[in-house]
């Protein structure tokens, strides 16, 4: 991502929030065959004891065959999460700003892929669908028919990602005067053509974080 220091986004319970609340990423692997890219939801996994209780675990798995179009466990693979993310139109901005731009929050996580056994998978796999479903009126889960389960996990690969490096952006105009922002979220609220609520609520979360913070100075 482009190097934009004031929007860089360093603190690592950022990032999990960021990861959490939005799972869905694509993988990008350099393989021998040139590039590979693939898409599946990923949980945080607490670090093992001994492991930096700081560090970003992630477990996931893929469908075969991409372990080996991915290849796998022999070098370093590119995660990217995306949040919240839309158009802001200079309409919002006062008369003499009149360049547009697109606002987003977006984690790049590196790390060597280590495969999981078949019972480790098996765990994963029930944990992601416990994760999703646990919001459901009656949440199914993959001990309604175990040996099913687990036959079916057969044609898939379980993967935990230690990340060894983040680059992670919050770009949410801070680089505008506070009442352009509101501008910016009023408008993304509307029912416009553009309008993102939850991109609304990121730019006004973030925004009251940096204010709280220029106010305890």
């Amino acid at each position: 991502m482009r190097h934009t220091p004031h929007f860089l986004m360093t603190d690592v319970d950022e990032v999990r929030r960021l990861i959490g609340e939005h799972p869905w990423a694509t993988i990008v692997s350099h393989t021998d065959a040139g590039l590979v890219a693939s898409h599946y939801p990923f949980l945080l996994e607490t670090p093992a004891p001994g492991n930096d209780p700081d560090g970003l675990v992630l477990v996931s798995h893929v469908g075969r065959p991409d372990e080996v179009a991915h290849e796998l466990g022999r070098h370093e693979v590119l995660v990217v999460f995306q949040g919240p993310h839309g158009y802001v139109s200079p309409a919002w901005y006062p008369p003499e700003q009149f360049v547009p731009t697109w606002n987003h929050v977006t984690a790049h996580c590196w790390g060597t892929p280590e495969i999981l056994s078949d019972d480790e998978n098996f765990r994963v796999l029930g944990e992601l669908v416990d994760h999703f479903e646990r919001v459901m009126p009656e949440p199914v889960s993959l001990e309604v028919d175990e040996e099913t389960a687990r036959r079916m996990a057969k044609g898939t690969v379980g993967i935990r990602i230690r990340v060894t490096r983040f680059d992670a952006r919050a770009k949410l105009s801070q680089n505008k005067a506070p009442e352009v922002v509101d501008r910016i979220v009023e408008g993304l609220r509307s029912d416009g053509p553009y309008a993102s609520a939850a991109l609304a609520d990121e730019m006004a979360r973030a925004h009251a974080a940096r204010a709280a913070t220029q106010e305890a100075r």
